[in-house]
């Protein structure tokens, strides 16, 4: 168990698999999608439609829409106040493969 000053012992438990555009990461179970992306490295979440300009968190509290995904196959969701599950499939949004 890790133990932080300020928001002190951390106690998520159950570790979890996501795939994020086919790759595999760990994730805890009940964690925000986008805390999970982080904690892994994944700094960007989709690209605007027009510029294809890169987006990340940027509120945090489900307020606009920079941290959104396709998720499971439904496009437009925020990450930021959606829980990770086993096996979710997460997709970069407006990715141009």
């Amino acid at each position: 168990m890790k133990q932080h000053p300020i928001l002190g012992d951390d106690t998520r438990e159950k570790r979890v698999y996501i795939k994020v555009d086919d790759k595999t990461y760990p994730a805890y179970e009940g964690s925000m999608i986008a805390a999970a992306l982080l904690e892994n490295g994944i700094l960007v979440n989709r690209y605007t439609t027009r510029l294809h300009e890169p987006r990340g968190v940027f509120c945090g509290i489900g307020q606009c829409t920079d941290c959104m995904m396709v998720v499971d196959g439904v496009p437009n969701i925020r990450t930021c106040i959606t829980r990770v599950r086993e096996g979710m499939d997460i997709r970069t949004q407006n990715k141009e493969e």
